[in-house]
């Protein structure tokens, strides 16, 4: 099969483009260009060609600032398309459904205006990797751009072939855009269970109980509460390691001043930095006797907790987005109340003074990690989106793979 991803060049969707590789199928990746020296296309060792797309400054711009050149990129790709035609397209972000959208109709066109007979829809699926009506819930009122991007998101979750969803939460918020139930397809999050295992180095780390928490570094990712349920953790070291893909100094520095104000500071590090490099993060999540993710606000990437899982370190998590779905409250690990630092201080307490616990919850995560949102299970589930808008392209879902899975 032949598939077509678009998407921001800070947030490839390369797992799960290399499981279905690995598949057999053809990937390539589309992404605006960001870096002048980034080749033009290229094939990545999992055979995903990635193809450099010129629209707009060849630099990083925010996505809330790309409508300008949005109609530049859906020509760019439907050129692309136009002689190399894919049999279906996914979109990542309301911003690249709107290129997607936006070339497919113009293939459409152009079909029409040489042979004087419109081709078949070029199916495109769109994942959203957040929703502007969740931050309008969460931020009050709304500005021109925001309310412009609703709108924008609603026309097309209602006019793409199909949504796919990452979590409950996701389903739920497309039905209330008015997405039909039919039309969206639930594909949760994967995780690397060769790179992410139980097995291997550890970071270095002293003999105090070691906390590790994870997730964007934003303010609504609840590392300001795990900080502050230290007080209630005498003894018991935070290692917050945070995600980003651009500037969090300020988010840094204000986590910073929060645990110098609680007088914590001795024992809150940050280790952002190492977080990109997974052998580096593995071995980080590997030292901690507990890995924390604690978000008020969905959506939530369940990514940094399915790695936790795979190495086998209970998880204590707000039930929010997609890590509601991952983390099995009392056979994974823990959910906790958002924003509450004194329940989640409890929460841990207990959790940390019962080591036999802590090694249950450990082997059910991995096993969980394994046995459900291994990539290319997450693949098989991708790919059956995909063949229900085009059947003839691709051969019957090998049900094998699943079934020796659950």
């Amino acid at each position: 099969m032949r598939i077509a991803m678009v998407s921001a060049p800070t947030n490839l969707p390369s797992a799960l483009a290399a499981a279905l590789a690995e598949r057999g199928h053809e990937v390539v990746v589309h992404t605006r260009r960001v870096d002048p020296d980034a080749p033009e296309r290229q094939r990545l060792p999992s055979g995903v060609v990635v193809q450099q797309i010129v629209a707009g400054p060849v630099r990083p711009i925010v996505e809330q600032e790309l409508a300008p050149w949005l109609g530049e990129f859906g020509r760019a790709l439907a050129a692309a398309w136009r002689d190399d035609r894919p049999d279906v397209v996914h979109a990542f972000s309301w911003a690249s459904g709107l290129a997607a959208s936006a070339a497919r109709q113009q293939l459409r066109e152009s079909t029409l205006i040489r042979n004087g007979a419109a081709a078949a829809p070029l199916p495109v699926v769109l994942t959203f990797t957040a929703f502007g009506a969740e931050q309008h819930r969460r931020q009050g009122p709304v500005d021109p751009g925001l309310a412009n991007r609703i709108r924008l998101e609603v026309a097309l979750a209602r006019s793409v072939a199909a949504v796919i969803a990452g979590s409950d939460d996701e389903v739920e918020e497309l039905a209330r855009m008015g997405v039909p139930r039919e039309r969206v397809t639930l594909v949760p999050p994967g995780v690397d269970v060769s790179r992410f295992t139980p097995y291997g180095p550890s970071a270095e780390r002293t003999d105090a109980p070691r906390l590790v928490a994870v997730g964007d570094l934003t303010p609504s990712s609840g590392f300001d509460t795990v900080i502050a349920a230290l007080r209630g953790l005498p003894g018991v070291e935070l290692v917050i390691a945070g995600t980003t893909s651009g500037d969090a100094s300020e988010e840094l520095e204000r986590l910073r001043a929060g645990a110098e104000q609680l007088e914590l500071a001795d024992r809150v590090t940050f280790a952002h930095s190492a977080v990109r490099d997974p052998a580096a993060r593995s071995a980080l999540l590997r030292s901690a006797d507990a890995v924390v993710c604690v978000p008020w606000h969905g959506p939530v990437g369940a990514g940094p907790v399915l790695e936790a899982m795979a190495c086998g370190i209970p998880v204590v998590a707000t039930a929010v987005g997609a890590v509601s779905d991952v983390v099995v409250d009392g056979v994974t690990g823990v959910q906790a109340p958002p924003r509450r630092p004194d329940q989640l201080a409890t929460v841990i307490r207990g959790l940390l003074g019962d080591p036999v616990r802590c090694l249950g919850f450990g082997a059910a995560g991995a096993d969980r990690a394994r046995s459900r949102y291994e990539w290319a299970r997450i693949a098989v589930d991708a790919e059956r989106a995909y063949r229900a808008l085009v059947p003839a392209a691709l051969p019957a879902v090998d049900d094998e793979l699943i079934h020796s899975n659950e």
